[in-house]
């Protein structure tokens, strides 16, 4: 009798994110003095990486489990068409793309935040 394998987890399984912030997060200096070159026009956004899907994690933000204070109180959605077409990767992969894509947003006058 041939014995049963459990199923191979995904060699790729590392996710970056971004999340759309409320407008409000501009009332933290910090926040402000980290982007004084945005485009008022661009939406504010958080920059994340994580092992979990990026709906797990913002889930996981919003509930007050290892979150970032900004994405916590200001979290409105998940912005997909910003990183889904770099979605799964490894661990390194990730969190270089991380960096590149937070600075990459900037760069294009987005109001940033990486975490």
């Amino acid at each position: 009798m041939a014995t049963k394998r459990a199923p191979a987890r995904p060699r790729h399984r590392h996710h970056v994110y971004v999340v759309e912030l409320d407008p409000a997060v501009l009332n933290s200096a910090r926040f402000r003095r980290a982007n004084p070159h945005r485009d008022i026009l661009k939406p504010c956004v958080y920059v994340g990486m994580t092992g979990l899907t990026p709906e797990q994690r913002f889930a996981r933000h919003k509930a007050g489990v290892q979150a970032n204070p900004y994405v916590h109180r200001y979290g409105l959605r998940l912005l997909p068409k910003l990183y889904a077409y770099a979605n799964p990767m490894p661990y390194q992969a990730a969190r270089d793309m991380e960096v590149e894509l937070a600075i990459g947003l900037q760069e294009k006058g987005y109001a940033v935040w990486q975490g």
